[in-house]
């Protein structure tokens, strides 16, 4: 995206959603620019270089004594920094030493050391780009920015150039999100009201009403709703998109070999029919040998190879046509249990087969620590990439993005960064299981889970979004939307309060003197009503996202 353009689309989005306090604003505007090829050149710094255009760098040796690093590598000393700030951070990165490691940007102020605010699989021999940013939990007079190699402590030259840091305030970053969110979660809409010849009827009183919504949001679904009509209502009332929590993985479906029972999947899976749910496929089969059917973990050779080929045939046969995605080697960049004892192309195959079988479903790759931190080197961004396009390279029908989004304390410049970086592919990205740790109370869980939501609804590459928040007798996995009443907790009031938001409901006006009524709506489907003396003419009519003003012609 570039600047120049979303600059002027701010003022068409503040001119479209009325806020005249911000026809002055004058702040950042946040640059989605990303890079995940490696460069002979860099390129220019995002934001000219925000606040570091004038500074210099340091070796961190000569700069030792006041951050007690002890190690040489290149760094800027930052002075002043705002507790509340969001900041983000960009860099150019060129190693020498080795082929590739990845290069860990890391920040020490005078009280706490951030381990990771961004890295990058950098090369030898080329310019890799790092993305990330930080926020800071009290104000830093002097802090040290530095990078190191995050995979082993072998001596490596690095070399960087082109760095920016951006600070933005809270309010500058939620106007940015609200931009986006009115420009590619919504569209503008014109009524035009004419009689039977074409002439334009003024005054005629029109009614609007979103029915649906086009943007999935939805939750983890387990068979504690199966028979539960109050837990169904209010299921219904709140999500079009589901995903099974365990009823469909291998476990569950198999748990003795040949004893196959699908009777609770096939249940849940008539309960969102029958309410026009879209539900993701979530497994087919999970990497991590401790959710591995224990007869499948003592199978070997061409006994695991037989049961392999037989569990993905029963499954993806009986389900055929009927899940929009399938997860299809969950947590491969953790667990490798089928490679390790099916050879290197297990998983290809597995997506070779779940394609054939199910060629309408978006297969994906599920994964977790890949936008909830940059400090597990088995899920970094470039880690998921390199897997991904491995796999896509061997024209492996590979085509959607799963991040699971187990957060515990979310570093949105982080998350947004990752997501940029994501969006260079391409594909459909999904945050898959949401939700935030358990070991933080309620209320802040509630207060966390608004950001990662208002995070991920805001970047324009976000396809969908599932909570982890399957409700059983005991709770959640870590977080629950109510409580065994169905009386809202408070991660279930942000989920209410941003349905509400995130929903035009219903518009009531008049048509101008040109016989035409105008507004601005989310993407979904829409009825619409219009009444003219003693003549009414109702309509319905779909909005989807485009640039253009979406034009609805009533006839009276």
């Amino acid at each position: 995206m570039k600047l120049s353009s979303f600059s002027s689309k701010v003022l068409l989005f503040i001119i479209l959603a009325g806020i005249s306090s911000a026809a002055s604003y004058e702040g950042p505007l946040y640059d989605f620019t990303a890079y995940t090829k490696c460069k002979e050149v860099p390129e220019k710094p995002l934001y000219n270089g925000g606040i570091l255009k004038d500074e210099y760098l340091e070796n961190l040796n000569s700069a030792a004594n006041s951050a007690t690093i002890a190690y040489s590598t290149p760094a800027f000393i930052l002075h002043n920094l705002s507790e509340g700030t969001i900041y983000c951070f960009s860099v150019w990165i060129k190693i020498q030493g080795v082929y590739s490691t990845h290069i860990r940007a890391s920040l020490k102020t005078e009280n706490t050391t951030y381990n990771c605010i961004g890295t990058v699989l950098a090369k030898s021999g080329c310019w890799s780009f790092l993305k990330g940013g930080f926020t800071l939990d009290s104000p830093s007079n002097l802090s040290l920015l530095f990078f190191q190699n995050a995979d082993c402590d072998g001596d490596i030259d690095i070399e960087i150039a082109n760095a920016s840091l951006q600070p933005f305030t809270e309010e500058q970053w939620r106007t940015n999100q609200q931009y986006i969110i009115n420009t590619e979660r919504k569209r503008a809409v014109t009524i035009h009201v004419s009689d039977e010849h074409g002439d334009r009827i003024e005054e005629a009183a029109i009614n609007i009403e979103q029915v649906s919504r086009d943007f999935p949001f939805g939750s983890a679904i387990a068979s504690t709703i199966l028979g539960n009509p109050p837990y169904q209502k209010w299921f219904v009332e709140r999500f079009n998109a589901a995903v099974f929590e365990n009823e469909l993985k291998w476990y569950a479906t198999e748990p003795e070999q040949g004893k196959l029972n699908y009777t609770l999947a096939d249940q849940m899976l008539e309960f969102v029919r029958a309410n026009k749910i879209i539900t993701r496929g979530h497994n087919i089969f999970w990497e991590d040998p401790k959710y591995t059917p224990a007869w499948v973990c003592n199978l070997t050779g061409d006994n695991l190879q037989l049961a392999v080929n037989s569990h993905i045939q029963s499954l993806m046969s009986r389900y055929r046509e009927e899940f929009i995605h399938w997860d299809v080697s969950n947590e491969m960049l953790h667990f490798d249990f089928y490679e390790q004892n099916l050879g290197p192309n297990a998983t290809l195959h597995f997506y070779e087969t779940a394609h054939q079988a199910d060629p309408l479903a978006t297969l994906f790759m599920n994964e977790f620590n890949v936008v909830e931190t940059c400090s597990d080197v088995n899920s970094t961004v470039d880690t998921y990439i390199s897997r991904l396009e491995e796999l896509r390279r061997c024209r492996v029908s590979m085509n959607g993005i799963g991040l699971e989004s187990h957060f515990t304390i979310p570093n949105l410049p982080l998350m947004r960064a990752i997501l940029d970086k994501l969006a260079t592919l391409e594909l459909p990205i999904w945050l898959t299981e949401v939700d935030i740790s358990r070991t933080l109370d309620k209320q802040t869980q509630a207060i966390y889970l608004e950001q990662v939501l208002r995070e991920g609804f805001s970047h324009p590459s976000v396809n969908g979004i599932i909570l982890w928040t399957a409700l059983h007798a005991k709770g959640c996995y870590q977080m629950c939307l109510t409580d065994n009443n169905l009386q809202n907790l408070p991660a279930g009031d942000v989920v209410d309060k941003l349905l509400k938001e995130w929903q035009t409901g219903e518009v009531n006006g008049h048509s101008d003197d040109h016989g035409s009524y105008n507004f601005y709506g989310f993407l979904g489907e829409y009825k619409v009503s219009v009444t003219y003396g003693n003549r009414t003419a109702n309509s319905t009519f779909s909005l989807r996202r485009g640039d253009e003003t979406k034009h609805v012609g009533i006839v009276l």
